[in-house]
């Protein structure tokens, strides 16, 4: 239920979901149209990789989000819930870039840089804040953490299937045949896996924390009916 005191802020937000969601749209495009006019583009393995997946899950969630804001409508569990999913997604997505990626040599085409910076770093900070500040909110119970890792349980199932048969890995601390082996591979799954409830854990306790908040039009509605006449 929007009050009085938070439509504005919840349309400004709305209005971030937006340009947010158009901003990694146009990052995506950018990087296909550059690798295809050097004649780098390798859609098999451009869209393997969980960074690229997940940002074109960002651009729907944060557009549905986005409209659904800016015109003054609260979220639905299942939308709330997705967007648990989502900023979970984000903050792995920008951890595992910025501390085991970032400095890994690459020795395909290079590429504009900026589009990366929107996804590893950028997005992820605006999505964290987002959530944080913006009213909204349903209530997400504990049972939707099965949402959250069923899509990464997914991707990964699929990644390494694809990798034993075409010898390809999109992250090289997913190959079996690096130096530390399976034992690796089984130590990074995990450790990234507990991250990721972690994080959906910790915006289920905020969301739910900021749902029993009464907002500032509720309290000063309440506050006037007591008063005495």
């Amino acid at each position: 239920m929007t009050t009085v005191s938070d439509a504005p802020l919840r349309r400004s937000f709305g209005g971030l979901r937006l340009v947010l969601g158009l901003l990694v749209l146009s990052a995506i495009i950018t990087q296909i149209t550059d690798e295809l006019l050097h004649d780098a583009f390798k859609p098999g393995e451009y869209f393997a990789y969980f960074t690229i997946e997940s940002s074109l899950i960002n651009v729907v969630v944060l557009l549905v989000a986005g409209v659904l804001a800016v015109r003054g409508r609260a979220e639905t569990e299942l939308l709330t819930s997705v967007r648990v999913a989502v900023l979970s997604y984000a903050v792995i997505t920008a951890a595992v870039y910025n501390v085991l990626l970032r400095n890994i040599p690459s020795t395909g085409y290079h590429g504009v840089q900026w589009p990366n910076e929107v996804m590893h770093v950028w997005v992820p900070i605006l999505i964290v804040i987002d959530w944080l500040f913006a009213p909204g909110r349903s209530r997400v119970g504990w049972v939707r953490l099965w949402l959250v890792v069923s899509y990464p349980l997914a991707w990964l199932a699929f990644t390494m299937l694809r990798g034993a048969v075409t010898g390809w890995y999109p992250y090289p601390f997913l190959e079996p045949g690096g130096p530390g082996g399976i034992l690796s591979v089984l130590v990074y799954v995990l450790g990234i896996s507990a991250f990721i409830l972690v994080v959906a854990s910790a915006a289920i306790v905020i969301g739910r924390v900021d749902a029993r908040r009464p907002r500032l039009g509720v309290a000063s509605s309440a506050a006037a009916d007591n008063e005495p006449s």
